[in-house]
């Protein structure tokens, strides 16, 4: 039974966005909301400009469907559902604002980074206070080590930090045609591994959701894209897996299950100390994705590598969480 439920979370995922994708794309065209892409990023990219972007609310959509609907059909949702769904959607309408901001108001840099990381932390501490309420653990684990850690109400800045980081960390990754579409299938994919075999099973029924609703955006976001999701989805999909990781008490190994999007933002933030400490860049651009760009690489070579790395992140997650 749940099996099933499994297979057809991700067949209703998929489908929801692939068929709303003809009706929604060329609606956003015409409202003329197409991507503006700045002129200190690669200059391959100019010709991306146009694109319709803001994608991601088709990728919430079926997020929001497929998880209510699957997850009825297996149990009654529970809190931990209607956190994931908050988390996720929360995340989601700050990015529509970023994005709202850029394409209709026509400025280019959207919410400021202020603006941004205090809506981010709102959302988090709602989710703190929901999650406290409920009485979820506070006890953050170490892979390898057997070592835990209550961290009580320290548990709350946790979060914070969580949540901003990886929110921020998928967004900064959202800068090729599918590149966070494939990572995060992988990434949720693992998660819904390591639900299942804890048996959170709705836990893997949102995992599997996501996966089936970002395939099939990358229908139309593979190079050369039809479609963006914007930070509306870049930003939904980083606060929700974070959520997942939270909820399934994986936080650590996040880290290793999302090492591309910590490897991309580390390239942002060493390149900013280095060029602030000695006037020397490290890499041709960050995030890393861009440097791959400037050396040669194809954009669909270095999406597929990506992708590689982020499979190879996925199963070293699984097995150091379930076989050793």
């Amino acid at each position: 039974m749940l099996e099933q439920v499994i297979f057809f979370t991700i067949l209703m995922g998929f489908l929801i966005t692939v068929l709303l994708s003809p009706v929604f794309i060329p609606f956003l065209r015409r409202l003329k909301f197409g991507q503006s892409i700045r002129e200190e990023g690669p200059k391959s990219h100019q010709k991306k400009t146009g694109t319709p972007t803001m994608g991601g609310v088709m990728i919430l959509i079926s997020i929001t469907i497929t998880t209510l609907v699957m997850t009825g059909k297996f149990s009654q949702p529970t809190v931990e559902t209607y956190l994931l769904l908050f988390v996720t959607l929360g995340f989601g309408l700050l990015g529509f604002m970023d994005d709202f901001i850029k394409v209709v108001m026509k400025r280019n840099l959207g919410l400021t980074s202020k603006q941004k990381l205090l809506g981010q932390i709102i959302i988090s501490v709602i989710f703190f206070f929901i999650f406290n309420q409920s009485e979820l653990s506070t006890v953050v684990s170490i892979p390898l080590t057997g070592l835990s850690f209550d961290l009580g109400w320290g548990y709350a800045l946790f979060i914070i930090f969580w949540m901003v980081g990886f929110s921020n960390a998928v967004n900064l990754t959202d800068g090729l045609d599918g590149l966070v579409s494939g990572t995060a299938a992988i990434a949720f994919g693992a998660f819904a591994v390591l639900a299942w075999n804890q048996s959170q099973y709705e836990l893997s029924i949102f995992s599997v959701a996501v996966v089936g609703a970002v395939l099939g955006f990358l229908v139309f976001n593979a190079h050369p894209a039809k479609v963006f999701m914007g930070d509306t989805g870049s930003l939904a999909l980083g606060g929700a897996i974070a959520t997942v990781a939270i909820l399934a008490k994986l936080e650590i190994i996040l880290i290793i299950i999302g090492g591309i999007f910590v490897i991309e933002t580390l390239s942002v933030i060493l390149q900013v100390i280095s060029f602030k400490t000695t006037g020397k860049r490290i890499f041709r651009m960050s995030p890393l994705h861009h440097h791959y760009e400037l050396i040669g690489w194809s954009e669909w070579r270095v999406v597929v590598t990506f992708w590689t790395v982020g499979l190879l992140f996925a199963i070293l997650g699984i097995y150091i969480e379930v076989w050793i």
